[in-house]
């Protein structure tokens, strides 16, 4: 299957991983890649740019197909060292950035004269639109239903989707709900060229995370995640557990009057200890509605075959299919 995405970023398939905290190792990215899609190596998980340049060279030893990083602009008083990391990034020869949180305007041109491609993810058309505007060879449009955090507009990728293809020029991919064949045909019929995929890479053999995580995430349907942080307006789609629902009590006892700080406890460094150590209550995590779609721990290579034949088989038969009956019936 040939679309702008695979074409811009010389892939075989027009499925990408996108970025997950202390997920997007370089197992992960690697899987991905040699399974024919774009592998992403989340850049802000490593501690320092000095691992990141050594997480990029242990990638590139598991695969010689590309593969990305992505690099996350956070709302911080301490910010990461972002020029250490563009620098990491450019000497490790990537030539794919996924961008996401703050406008990556002032990192594009180091990564442009170095020949690198960068997609941003966005929440809604006018940053699509801003994105496109700055230089972003692609944008990845995230729906209300993703995983981590959708922004505060609550528009579905149903709607969301169209729009953006109607104001773009530049390809854009899916992201929010994403899991397999249908996903596929369905982003690409709303104008997409591909589709980006979270939750789902998590449940897959590969994916370096403990096994009570993958387990969590099959054992889940789609009601099982709740919006944390609103009354922060840094919105993020989790899935529930005991933490959660802690959480969720202190923003309805305290109100407007919550502060970042009154939750610390259920949000703060929480990630090693449920990605690495399985301790599933111990804080807040980023999961899909998507979840409800998810049934099985395949390998990456087995999960992107059946999305290519099942989005196939959609193609070629239920809809050429009900075409060809319209047609002989006409």
């Amino acid at each position: 299957m040939k679309t702008r995405i695979t074409e811009l970023f010389g892939i075989e398939h027009p499925i990408i991983q996108g970025g997950m905290h202390y997920v997007g190792f370089a197992e992960m990215a690697a899987a991905v890649s040699n399974a024919g899609g774009l592998g992403i190596i989340t850049g802000l998980t490593q501690k320092t740019a000095g691992d990141l340049a050594n997480e990029i060279a242990r990638c590139r030893d598991m695969t010689d197909k590309p593969f990305g990083v992505n690099l996350t602009f956070l709302p911080t008083l301490n910010p990461p060292d972002y020029p250490a990391y563009v620098k990491a990034i450019i000497e490790g020869g990537i030539k794919v950035v996924e961008t996401a949180g703050r406008n990556p305007e002032p990192v594009l041109p180091a990564l442009k004269d170095a020949g690198i491609r960068v997609i941003h993810k966005c929440t809604s058309v006018r940053h699509s639109l801003k994105a496109q505007s700055i230089g972003c060879d692609a944008v990845s449009v995230d729906g209300f239903e993703c995983g981590g955090h959708p922004g505060e507009d609550d528009v579905p990728n149903m709607i969301l989707l169209p729009r953006a293809a109607d104001e773009l020029e530049i390809p854009f991919v899916s992201s929010g709900g994403m899991a397999d064949g249908r996903s596929l045909v369905a982003s690409l019929a709303m104008g997409a060229d591909g589709m980006n995929m979270g939750t789902r890479f998590i449940a897959t053999k590969e994916a370096p995370v403990h096994d009570n995580v993958k387990a969590a995430i099959v054992a889940a349907s789609e009601l099982d995640t709740r919006l944390v942080m609103r009354p922060l307006r840094n919105t993020e789609r989790v899935l529930s557990n005991a933490a959660v629902e802690r959480l969720l009590e202190k923003e309805k006892e305290l109100g407007a009057s919550l502060k970042f700080e009154d939750i610390i406890e259920e949000v703060a460094g929480v990630y090693p200890r449920i990605m690495t150590e399985g301790d599933m209550d111990a804080g807040a995590w980023s999961c899909g509605m998507v979840v409800g779609l998810i049934n099985d721990i395949p390998t990456c290579k087995e999960l992107i075959d059946r999305i290519m034949s099942e989005a196939e088989q959609i193609i070629r038969q239920r809809l050429e299919g009900a075409l060809a009956e319209t047609v002989a019936a006409a």
